[in-house]
């Protein structure tokens, strides 16, 4: 790759819906963003992600995590808290994409630090225009943290 030519956004997505998770997928392709995308299914496996370790000791470190919240063995604010609380891994952007739109989950997230929230949208082409719309973000507009 040239100087000219930027690296691929690398994005983990962290989401126990295999349906969400599809639907996430397919509205990031339709973007031409270059990107890498990832998958873990919950908490657990995505910290293990984070700090390549276990099954995934080969893991890159993302640009961008979008995080569900309300997933099984340990749930979105856990992996928030500790992935803000992680001196390598806080400079990580997080974009909360969730279902919740209760008053408690949005400002805990910011508590925590979250660097957006998102709700996700029931309606397919408003859940695409959503996803496509962070994507644009991260993958043009802003200036990401370098990778380590």
């Amino acid at each position: 790759m040239g100087v000219d030519s930027p690296q691929p956004v690398r994005i983990l997505v962290v989401d126990d819906d295999p349906g969400d998770v599809l639907m996430i997928e397919e509205a990031l392709a339709d973007s031409d963003v270059e990107k890498i995308i990832d998958v873990v299914s919950d908490g657990e496996e995505a910290m293990e992600f984070l700090r390549a370790e276990g099954r995934h000791e080969q893991a890159r470190r993302p640009d961008v995590i979008l995080l569900d919240l309300n997933m099984p063995r340990m749930d979105g604010r856990q992996v928030l808290g500790a992935v803000k609380q992680d001196e390598d891994l806080r400079t990580i952007p997080i974009v909360v994409l969730t279902t919740s739109n209760a008053d408690t989950d949005i400002v805990g997230s910011y508590t925590l630090q979250a660097n957006a929230y998102v709700t996700k949208p029931i309606d397919l082409d408003d859940f695409n225009d959503v996803v496509r719309r962070i994507d644009e973000f991260f993958g043009r507009v802003v200036v990401l943290p370098k990778r380590s």
